[in-house]
């Protein structure tokens, strides 16, 4: 009974990781700021990429597999995720900082720009 529930909530998380990468994919062509563009990669990538790793997860442990089998591709995937998790909003944040220190792209409205005046001190 737990397998089946484990199965069909691991299908779930596959077809949503994959409706993430259409919204996003949507949005990188819909937005116009460089900014708000570099955001829905992230989204996209993240919910995109951990959610059907999570679901290849829960659908390995509820199949009858050999234990070798289930713990190699559990593992691969955990650590897949670990790093999806860590390096995506990492990277981005690098992106976008280097993108505004190098001026390419100008941020539209400006409220407060505090690394401009951590530059001008």
């Amino acid at each position: 009974m737990i397998d089946q529930i484990m199965f069909w909530i691991g299908s779930i998380l596959l077809v949503l990781g994959g409706i993430l990468d259409v919204i996003a994919s949507i949005g990188i062509n819909r937005f116009k700021n460089f900014y708000l563009r570099l955001h829905t990669v992230t989204v996209g990538c993240i919910g995109g990429g951990v959610y059907p790793l999570l679901g290849i997860i829960l659908i390995t442990a509820s199949l009858d597999l050999p234990y070798l089998f289930k713990t190699y591709v559990i593992g691969v995937s955990l650590i897949a995720m670990v790093l999806i998790v860590i390096v995506t909003p990492t990277g981005s944040h690098i992106i976008a900082r280097a993108s505004h220190y190098s001026g390419e792209v100008t941020p539209q409205p400006v409220v407060v720009d505090r690394l401009k005046e951590d530059r001008e001190k």
